[in-house]
């Protein structure tokens, strides 16, 4: 092995261990990556920032863009109105629910095809009676599969389109994928709805009514009397005079209740303060304060509810910016204008102080605001609400005109008229002339953590191969294989890639296999296609653990989900995907 090998098979090792560990963000690690095979003298300078220019990045921005315009069209929330009405029991709803998001996924984001349906999963979980945990692992293994059957649908296909252009001149065409990944996703949904639910542990997560939150557990009311301290003084100066960490949610005051007050609102003498608070520092406001607990009153939501304030449940996206932040670094009643009253992972109601709490994709949160300004802070915040959305159904106009858009991008790629980058980039540019949506949903609306994941992996994964690394592993893979038919080496291809993207994100298995699988196809001296295309398969493959994808992570905390909850329907699933994606691949892509 040359220094150069060396050097590029350890700093992909350190990178994967990174991924795995999750030390950074992914975004971070790929730029990492990039940096030390640039300054190691792997890849030249110029070439540093080249994957940003990729048309596999520019097509997964547009993807991104298009899918934010299809949102805002009304589109989906029609069809989960239609969902809603459906009768039947388990059975259906999953056939309906995981068929409509594996649609929804072949033409846009996964996670945004997961995001739009889950609150209308939650609303039939609690309407039906049937278990969250029952449902949502289904629907998010249902965004990944529909994702593999367009060219569009994920970012694993068109990072495997750019690998077979640079190697053989030519794309991927928008539904080549469909041969394979339909008879996939057909089966993996049957998979799902008819047998694989029953495979997931129960898990209860409290849906009753719209809250998953026992309120008395953690909020009280306290008196304060004439002789209390705290009177007169502001509530912005509570926490710093009595040395604690609560949180002041409401004052009723006679026969007025003030719910969410200002911080420069002093209190009066009778005052009755609802307060969040732990009970060490419940012990301390009492002690240092002078206030009585109010009886054995029991708080309930109403109490925390007018008409002009209300609760919501939400779920931290895979986009949000609270993400690795406290409630403390940003600053959320002051900045965002929300009380922050719960927070649920994994089904789990964490008590300890919540100010200190590190947020995570998918944890669930109980926030107070204002009615007006809600579904503005949560967009910001990069939340979703658990509760049944507002369902705009008088946009028929917008529907129309965001399909006939999408539409025209789509075949003008299918029929070749048009490069998919420069389809896709054309429609989503028209989409915000027409205002289907604003300049600034469109930036919002990439995942530019995915890019920058993207556009930084791709010239490592180039070093892989300039360097002879891609070649010495592949070489390796033939000569074990050596004795065994061409299709091992597929199998083998198509499984070791599964086995990745159950640990990385799914754009850097492609980027890592791609090369390795285009060199034992020549070594064979066979087409590189079906290599490509087991690689785009075994990408969407994330079936075993939260980790593994995006879709999985969001519903982990919704759901009540453990770690090991997964593989338990993800085993049978990847067998299933493994059986049924070989002998298509190779009617349809022959060795």
């Amino acid at each position: 092995m040359t220094y150069q090998q060396w050097v590029i098979l350890g700093t992909l090792f350190i990178t994967l261990i990174l991924f795995v560990t999750s030390k950074w963000r992914y975004d971070v690690i790929a730029l990492i990556a990039l940096l030390i095979v640039v300054i190691f003298g792997l890849l030249p300078v110029e070439r540093a920032f080249s994957g940003f220019s990729n048309p596999a990045v520019i097509t997964v921005a547009a993807v991104l863009v298009l899918s934010k315009g299809l949102q805002n069209s009304g589109l989906v929330e029609v069809i989960g109105q239609l969902m809603l009405r459906l009768k039947g029991g388990i059975v259906t709803q999953l056939l309906a629910l995981t068929t409509i998001v594996a649609i929804l996924s072949a033409f846009m984001n996964n996670v945004g095809a997961l995001a739009l349906l889950l609150p209308v999963a939650l609303q039939i979980s609690i309407k039906k009676g049937i278990p969250a945990s029952k449902i949502l692992m289904p629907l998010a293994f249902a965004s990944l599969l529909g994702g593999m059957t367009t060219l569009i649908g994920t970012p694993p296909n068109i990072i495997a389109s750019s690998f077979r252009l640079e190697s053989r001149g030519l794309n991927f065409n928008m539904f080549d994928f469909s041969l394979v990944g339909l008879g996939v996703a057909v089966t993996g949904i049957l998979f799902i709805s008819l047998v694989g639910w029953r495979l997931i542990p129960f898990r209860r997560t409290k849906e009753s009514g719209n809250q998953i939150f026992d309120i008395a557990k953690y909020i009280t009311e306290v008196n304060v009397p004439e002789n209390a301290t705290i009177i007169d003084k502001q509530l912005r100066e509570i926490n710093s005079l009595l040395k604690t960490s609560l949180n002041i949610l409401g004052i009723v005051r006679g026969a007025e209740r003030i719910l969410e007050p200002s911080s420069l609102t002093r209190i009066r003498n009778g005052d009755i303060l609802i307060v969040q608070a732990d009970t060490e520092n419940l012990k301390i406001l009492i002690a240092k304060s002078g206030v009585n607990l109010v009886g054995s009153k029991q708080i309930e939501q109403a109490d925390l509810e007018t008409d002009d304030v209300k609760l919501v449940e939400t779920v931290i996206s895979p986009y949000s910016v609270m993400v690795g932040s406290t409630a403390r670094s940003l600053n959320l009643r002051a900045q965002y204008g929300v009380n922050l009253l719960a927070i649920s992972r994994q089904g789990a109601f964490l008590g300890t102080r919540m100010d200190k709490i590190r947020f995570r994709i998918g944890d669930v949160l109980l926030m107070q605001s204002h009615v007006e300004t809600i579904r503005e802070v949560l967009a910001s915040l990069g939340c979703l609400p658990l509760a049944e959305r507002d369902l705009r159904l008088n946009q028929s106009r917008q529907i129309i005109l965001s399909m006939v858009i999408f539409l025209s991008a789509l075949l003008l790629s299918a029929f070749g008229i048009l490069p998919v980058q420069i389809s896709f980039v054309a429609a989503a540019v028209v989409m915000v002339i027409v205002k289907l949506l604003s300049l600034k949903d469109a930036y919002d609306a990439i995942d530019w953590p995915i890019i920058i994941l993207l556009g930084a992996m791709i010239p490592v994964g180039e070093a892989l191969e300039t360097t002879g690394a891609a070649y010495l592993i592949a070489n390796t893979l033939l000569n074990i294989g050596s004795s065994f038919p061409n299709v091992l080496s597929l199998i083998m291809i198509l499984v070791t890639t599964m086995f990745l993207s159950d640990l990385v994100n799914n754009a850097t298995a492609v980027v890592l296999m791609a090369p390795i699988g285009i060199q034992i196809a020549n070594g064979l001296g066979v087409s590189i296609d079906p290599f490509l295309i087991a690689i785009a398969i075994g990408a969407s493959c994330a079936f075993l653990t939260p980790i593994g994808h995006q879709s999985n992570t969001l519903v982990m905390g919704p759901g009540g989900y453990k770690f090991s909850d997964y593989w338990r329907m993800g085993i049978l699933l990847e067998l299933i995907v493994l059986a049924v994606s070989i002998p298509l691949i190779l009617l349809f892509w022959p060795l």
